[in-house]
């Protein structure tokens, strides 16, 4: 998938009124399935999402507001940025003055729409450029929201790409978003070229990918697949890569997981700049999968970074904003750190507590003809040291300063000997 089908099918789902619930959501996720096998979940209101529940379902077949003079002023069909996310029904005549207060602009971008939502208050409220609100004429308006907020289901996408072993990797995209084509259509068009791009690879992992709303889709996730994260070997969340910012890598909490040392690596490689942040509780999904009762090893990889720039979450994050080849880098790193994480051969020691005793094996001091015996007897060393099941061949290259040939062999000499097996 080239970046200018990921454009494609970006300017193709930019219209769609999306939220956290609701038929946008089905009908973003039916144009994705024709472009990978993905199976659709329905989840219904009131379901358990851990601490949450699912809410009820969301709907708009219109939603204006009519000036003085009879004038549709606003519009929902022409910019679904125009209504506020959730808005409750209404069909009143109100003062500008009343009105006023349920309209939100930005003086500091007189020329762009706001996007504003209140997902879990019964609210409603329009949203226009600050140069419209500021020249609206005193007198009565209409207003019309003709909303539905009913029990239905929650919608999210799945998509499972087997490997040879039950262990998996996460690749997590938020649906719920409007028309925002960086955040995050980007993340849902990388997605989707990473996983035509590996289902046709040979892999030990199998590899998941989640298209779900933000916050309350992760959280209804994990609660329905609570055995399938401890298969997790590491993931991402993916958001905002189609800017002309450097790529941002933000960790995992702990940020010495192996999948934090695999992106830091393929990111030098791959890119002329990049930068890494370490995890913070504030942004995507990546801060669900962190959570306590799970501590996930997801990441999250992005360019411009949450509330960091001028177009977020504003009519000014339009597809024009995006670029193909930003688009194209970003899925090469993503598809790269995947693989790399599927090639990395991870090991445990059979004898984890305290240093196995070498000599009465042979292994001590007593190797020869096959490479040098005192890089073969560190490298036996630093493997048992590192070996909690965490670890690869890389890290322990990198550590140990030994080249990854010389450790692999190693490794596989200690296991012939039962003191390594491999995860």
């Amino acid at each position: 998938m080239t970046g200018a089908e990921m454009m494609a099918l970006i300017e193709e789902l930019y219209p769609i009124p999306r939220s956290i619930t609701g038929d946008g959501v089905r009908e973003t996720l039916g144009i994705l399935a024709r472009h990978v096998p993905l199976e659709t979940h329905e989840v219904a209101t009131g379901s358990k999402a851990l601490d949450w529940s699912v809410p009820r379902e969301w709907n708009v077949r219109e939603a204006w507001v009519r000036d003085p003079n009879g004038d549709v002023v606003v519009d929902f069909r022409e910019h679904n940025l125009h209504l506020v996310g959730y808005s409750v029904p209404v069909r009143a005549k109100m003062p500008l003055e009343e009105l006023d207060a349920h309209l939100h602009s930005m003086p500091d971008r007189p020329d762009w729409i706001p996007w504003r939502t209140s997902l879990y208050d019964d609210n409603w409220g329009f949203c226009l450029p600050h140069a419209q609100r500021i020249a609206l004429p005193k007198g009565d308006y209409e207003v019309c929201i003709d909303s539905r907020l009913e029990d239905g289901h929650l919608t999210y996408g799945e998509l499972r790409l087997p490997g040879r072993s039950e262990r998996e990797l996460l690749v997590s995209v938020h649906t719920c978003h409007p028309s925002l084509a960086n955040d995050n259509l980007s993340g849902i068009a990388v997605a989707v070229c990473v996983a035509r791009r590996l289902a046709e690879i040979d892999r030990r992992c199998g590899i998941r990918f989640v298209f779900a709303p933000g916050t309350i889709g992760a959280l209804t996730w994990l609660e329905r697949n609570r055995d399938t994260t401890a298969r997790i070997e590491g993931g991402l969340t993916l958001t905002c890569l189609g800017d002309d910012n450097p790529l941002t890598y933000k960790r995992t909490y702990s940020g010495d997981q192996r999948i934090d040392r695999v992106a830091n690596r393929v990111l030098a490689e791959q890119t002329q700049a990049h930068e890494e942040i370490d995890f913070h509780p504030f942004g995507y999904d990546e801060r669900q999968y962190n959570s306590p009762g799970f501590r996930m090893p997801i990441g999250s990889l992005m360019r411009g970074r949450h509330g960091e720039f001028p177009e977020y979450h504003t009519s000014a994050d339009e597809p024009s904003f995006l670029s193909a080849t930003q688009l194209e880098e970003a899925s090469d790193v993503v598809a790269e750190i995947l693989l790399a994480m599927d090639r990395e051969r991870v090991f445990r020691s059979l004898q984890p507590s305290g240093e196995p005793q070498l000599g009465r094996r042979g292994l001590y001091r007593a190797i020869g003809g096959d490479g040098d015996p005192e890089v073969r007897q560190m490298a036996m060393l630093w493997l048992l040291q590192m070996g909690d099941g965490t670890r690869s061949i890389d890290d322990v290259a990198s550590r140990s300063g030994i080249t990854p040939a010389e450790i692999e062999a190693t490794a596989e000499l200690l296991v012939r000997h039962d003191l390594l097996e491999w995860c």
